[in-house]
């Protein structure tokens, strides 16, 4: 499955701002999918994961309560939105598909990647 992030931009700390990810190439509904960050010298992070239906959504505890993720499996699209914005969620973030079943969130269990969309949060 290709992957395409969108969305990401320059915002003001507590702004919100929703990110989208456009798959193509594969069934979808068959992915499990999660979003990613990265900041500068720092490893790539777990964000959040959706389930294959939608109806179970897990977070790193850093978002929890600021950040929403959801998909569209129709439109072969999962968003995260993210309100509350803070200088230290600004990153690059990544969209990420995985064939496994299960709360999977290390990035070596996801086989297809997006190209990432840059967030940055002024305080």
């Amino acid at each position: 499955v290709q992957l395409q992030a969108s969305g990401g931009g320059l915002v003001q700390t507590g702004d919100s701002l929703r990110l989208s990810c456009a798959a193509s190439g594969s069934t979808f509904s068959t992915y499990y999918m999660a979003w990613f960050r990265q900041a500068p010298g720092k490893e790539r992070e777990f964000v959040s994961a959706i389930n294959r239906s939608g109806r179970s959504t897990s977070y790193a505890d850093s978002v929890k309560g600021r950040f929403t993720i959801s998909r569209d499996n129709p439109k072969n699209t999962v968003y995260l939105q993210m309100s509350g914005l803070k200088p230290e969620d600004s990153a690059v973030y990544y969209c990420a598909a995985s064939s496994l079943y299960g709360a999977v969130r290390n990035p070596r269990d996801f086989g297809s990647w997006g190209q990432g969309t840059q967030v940055t949060v002024s305080s």
